[in-house]
């Protein structure tokens, strides 16, 4: 089993961020996004399905499911409990940095700031979601951001598609991105998604 988010982030260049409103899409949309080469699949906690579709998903072979929103504690166990294997949240504070750390669970934090990384430097961690990308500054900002630290690794998430996703990429602290574009919303079409999957899995970095 995969236990560090470092080798997590690594397995393929675009982890989908995925909504789950109906409880019935969930397998057929993971088992699309793995076969198109997205093994790696961070299921928000947005709706009320969310917990049930990380204990469906989990099932499908190949496929390491994560959840994603969880800003407490309480969450972070409600979702290890549904089966996750690792643990996305859109910021960091103390509470959930400690209870992630004490359970040894894989926990990538989002930060915007350079006083958020001081603090999850300060907590052990030093793999971050940027988040939310876009509205944060862009990839200028990233670059301004990630400079003065140089052992932090990235996964960019928040207005990132297919069109600006290698240019993410192609610079150096960044690992993977998140991205929505790869599981829309509704009933999957799996030949659409697997499709879009693939295109994802084959990013190449984009000089810039």
């Amino acid at each position: 089993m995969t236990t560090s988010i470092d080798a997590i982030m690594r397995i393929a260049p675009v982890i989908p961020v995925i909504v789950i409103e109906d409880l019935a899409h969930a397998v057929p949309l993971a088992q699309a996004l793995v076969a198109g080469g997205l093994p790696v699949l961070e299921v928000t906690l947005r709706t009320p399905a969310g917990l049930a579709a990380i204990t469906e998903m989990k099932a499908v072979p190949g496929a390491i499911v994560g959840a994603g929103t969880v800003t407490s504690p309480r969450q972070l166990d409600e979702a290890l409990e549904a089966g996750a294997t690792f643990i996305v949240s859109p910021g960091l504070t103390e509470p959930l940095g400690r209870a992630a750390i004490a359970g040894g669970t894989p926990f990538l934090p989002g930060v915007a700031t350079a006083g958020d990384i001081m603090r999850g430097l300060d907590l052990g961690l030093d793999r971050f979601k940027f988040f939310p990308a876009m509205a944060a500054g862009g990839l200028p900002a990233l670059k301004a951001l990630a400079a003065p630290f140089g052992e932090v690794r990235f996964c960019p998430t928040g207005g990132i598609g297919p069109d600006n996703a290698a240019e993410w990429l192609a610079f150096d602290p960044v690992l993977c991105v998140g991205g929505s574009w790869v599981s829309p919303k509704g009933a999957p079409d799996r030949g659409k998604i697997e499709q879009l999957a693939r295109a994802a899995a084959g990013l190449k970095p984009r000089a810039q």
